[in-house]
Parts: structure tokens; C-alpha cells; sequence
């Protein structure tokens, strides 16, 4: 045993005698002079019997494994490339979020029939069918002075927007919707800090505003699939976000009754503006293009459903908007508090 540990040391050292296996020889270029105990080869000392037991374990481990490395195919090598990134795919999909220790991940969601529930940003149970049947033509006629500042000011917000967006509808709903989406939160944000300052219930208006503030958002994502805003568009809706939010915030902290009123003349606009964005793509000056896939998912369209379809599920909504926004201002003008009415949860 000592004598064949010997020899083959020495064969990898000098490189092998003539008779020594070219795998011997390819193995002795690679490994490390660090396996072979140096005071065993050097100095010719003797070995002990569980050194040369472990060590000629490790040589032959070794000298399997360059020979396994020097025979293998090119062809093979990329076959075991591809299939670990193949594999790798697979891991980062099944692991789009990590597994958490305190359970906190949702279950697997489906569809009615059985399919996976592809949306993150919303649930099935969160989806509707819109009620087209809302009145559109309904419009607050100005009565007192803030009700005339209210309606003044919407007015003169509406010369910029139609000085810089025209006839381009879709656009011009999308920088709409960022600013529609505001109120709500803003709203539901100040009322939640006064119900838990105040120790009083809200009467479930927290829930309906901040409802408001989520449907308004899915139309902004679904309007997003459709227009696909340019730089210049994006920078502007951060310009006019960061002085609406601060303005409206102010607004309704001084005035509830009036910041109110102001969003459901907004509500009135946005009616209008779609009003339009239909006759547009009934006159075909808009191509009627499918409608994207959140927006089928969200207001449970046919799947067949049109850009047409979408709108005017949209434009449903912003009546509805208006309705809630209009009575919560005639709450506050008659000289009452929101938590005395019951909100209108999930009338959208």
C-alpha cells in the first residue's frame, strides 16, 4: 500500500513515466501541490495507516474527476448550462416572493373557471360590473358663493389641460385620473387621523373615500396599458400631483364642505371628457383596440371587450364619484358631519 501511494504521488509530481495514463498526466497540471503532504513525498518519511487510507481516497476522488472533466463533450457541457438556466427560471418564477416564516403570503387565487388569478394590484373579490344606468347629465347648479368658487375654479383648471392635451383624449384621461385619484386618499387619510383623534366613528365614509381613491387608480393602470405616456407626460403628472395633493390637503382641512364640491365639478369634467373620448372612437378618429386585460379582469367585461366598453364602464364610475362628492358636500352645507349619513360603500 505504501509503495503504490509512492509511486503514484511521484507520478503526479514529476509528471508520470511513460507508462502513467494521459489522465494521470492532465491531473498532474492541475491539482494543487497542497493534497499531498509534503513531508510524506519530500522526505520520504513513513506514512501513517489512516493518512495514507484518506489520502488515497482524495487522489482517486481527484483523478476521477479530471478525468470525468477532460472527456466531457462541449456539447454536453452546454446541455448542462442550458438546464440549470432553465432551472434557474423556474426557481425565480416559483419564487417571486420569498417564503415567509410568518405565513404572511396569500394563498393560490383563481379565476370562476378554475385559472390563476393574475393580478397582484387587485382581487377578484374587489372586481364589479359598473352600472350603466347612472344619470350623466345631472349637474349641481352653483347656489351660494363657495359653491360659485368651487365651480370657477374647476373651470379655469380646465384651460391648461385643453391648451396642452386637444383632442388627445387619452392622454389627457390619463393625467385626469392622476389627479381623480387624490382626493379620495387625501380625504380618507385626514378623516381616519380625526376618527382615532377624536376617539368617533366615521360612518363608514373613511372606506368609501379611499374606495373612491382605488377605483380611480385602476383607471389610471388601465388607461396606462392604453396610451403608454411619453417622459414629458410623466414629468408633468409629477409636477401637477406634488401641487394638487398639497393644495387639495389644505383645502380640506379648512373646508371640507368646499373640497368636496370642488372634486364633484372635477367629476362633472371628467364625464364631459370622456363623453367626448367616445365620440371620438365612434366617429373613427380613435381606433377601437381590444380593451387590455386588467381592465376585462377588473369590471368583469366580456373578453371580446373594446376600448369602447372601457370607457364607458370609466365614465360610469366618474358619475358615481360625482353623486358621492356632491352629497358630501350638502352634508356639510346643511350643517352636519359626514359619520351622520351613512356612506355609500361599494357604490364606487
Amino acid at each position: 500500500m505504501k509503495i503504490m501511494m509512492m509511486r503514484v504521488a511521484r507520478s503526479l509530481i514529476n509528471g508520470g513515466s511513460s507508462s502513467t495514463s494521459s489522465s494521470i498526466r492532465n491531473f498532474n497540471r492541475h491539482i494543487s501541490m497542497s493534497v499531498i503532504p509534503a513531508r510524506s513525498l519530500v522526505t520520504g518519511s513513513s506514512f501513517n495507516p489512516v493518512d495514507d487510507f484518506f489520502l488515497a481516497k482524495r487522489i482517486m476522488t481527484m483523478m476521477k474527476m479530471s478525468t470525468v472533466s477532460s472527456s466531457s463533450s462541449p456539447a454536453k457541457t452546454t446541455s448542462l448550462t442550458e438546464e440549470k438556466n432553465e432551472l434557474k427560471v423556474k426557481k425565480d418564477q416559483s419564487n417571486a416572493m420569498v417564503s415567509s416564516y410568518w405565513g404572511v403570503p396569500r394563498q393560490r387565487i383563481t379565476r370562476e373557471d378554475g385559472t390563476e388569478w393574475p393580478w397582484n394590484c387587485f382581487m377578484p373579490w374587489e372586481t364589479y360590473a359598473a352600472d350603466l344606468s347612472i344619470d350623466l347629465s345631472k349637474h349641481h347648479v352653483p347656489k351660494t358663493f363657495a359653491d360659485k368658487v368651487a365651480y370657477r375654479t374647476v373651470k379655469l383648471l380646465r384651460i391648461p389641460t385643453d391648451l396642452f392635451f386637444k383632442r388627445r383624449y387619452g392622454c389627457r384621461a390619463m393625467m385626469l385620473e392622476t389627479v381623480a385619484a387624490v382626493p379620495g386618499m387625501v380625504g380618507g387619510v385626514l378623516l381616519h387621523l380625526r376618527s382615532l383623534r377624536k376617539f368617533e366613528q366615521s360612518g363608514g365614509w373613511i372606506k368609501a373615500l379611499l374606495e373612491e381613491a382605488e377605483n380611480e387608480r385602476m383607471h389610471l393602470m388601465t388607461m396606462v396599458e392604453l396610451v403608454q405616456p411619453k417622459w414629458y407626460e410623466r414629468l408633468l403628472v409629477l409636477a401637477v400631483q406634488g401641487v394638487f395633493f398639497n393644495a387639495y390637503f389644505v383645502l380640506y382641512v379648512l373646508s371640507p364642505k368646499l373640497a368636496h364640491r370642488v372634486v364633484g365639478y372635477l367629476e362633472e369634467e371628467a364625464i364631459h371628457s370622456y363623453t367626448e373620448y367616445l365620440k371620438d372612437l365612434n366617429e373613427g378618429r380613435i381606433e377601437n383596440v381590444s380593451a387590455p386585460a386588467i381592465a376585462i379582469d377588473y369590471w368583469r367585461l366580456p373578453k371580446d371587450a373594446t376600448l369602447k366598453d372601457v370607457i364607458t364602464v370609466i365614465r360610469a364610475d366618474e358619475a358615481h364619484h360625482r353623486d358621492v362628492n356632491h352629497f358630501a358636500s350638502d352634508i356639510h352645507f346643511q350643517g352636519k358631519e359626514l359619520k351622520e349619513s351613512p356612506a355609500p360603500v361599494g357604490y364606487h
